[in-house]
């Protein structure tokens, strides 16, 4: 699948076509479909057939959800460390006062407009979605999971 070659807070949105279209909904209807039978037809067979469903629906979501929290933490070790090299010497000692969703807000921020954008993050404790609209010139991040 190509990358727009503009990100911006409209597109940054990231789905995984196999995963969000086919494997879920694939799994989900197992689930229900499942369920239906063990009301049809009760029985261990018809019941392990639930608990089978069940088990890959939680599998399958479990194994998207692992990758998502290592990208998390690279990126909040990542931005840990652009802003101890961008930010001026008072800022840099309240970086740990920055929460991990506001961490990984401030990816897509420009090095040039970050200082301005952290103090302004930890000055109103700005939400995500309100750190990713103020961003003036998005820094791309094409390489999430």
């Amino acid at each position: 699948m190509a990358e727009p070659k503009t990100q911006n807070f409209q597109n940054h949105a990231r789905l995984d076509p196999l995963y969000h279209f086919f494997l879920s909904p694939v799994a989900a209807l197992m689930v229900i479909g499942s369920i239906y039978e063990v009301v049809r037809n009760p029985g261990w067979v018809s019941g392990a057939h639930v608990l089978a469903a069940v088990w890959a629906y939680i599998a399958l979501f479990k194994l998207r959800v692992y990758p998502l929290k290592v990208q998390d933490r690279v990126i909040r070790l990542e931005e840990r460390l652009r802003m101890e090299k961008l930010l001026p010497e008072p800022w840099k000692s309240r970086i740990p006062e920055l929460s991990e969703a506001q961490l990984i807000a401030l990816r897509f921020a420009s090095d040039a407009e970050l200082p301005e954008l952290v103090e302004k993050t930890l000055g109103g404790n700005l939400d995500p979605k309100t750190i990713k609209q103020s961003i003036r010139n998005w820094r791309p991040d094409y390489f999430r999971v």
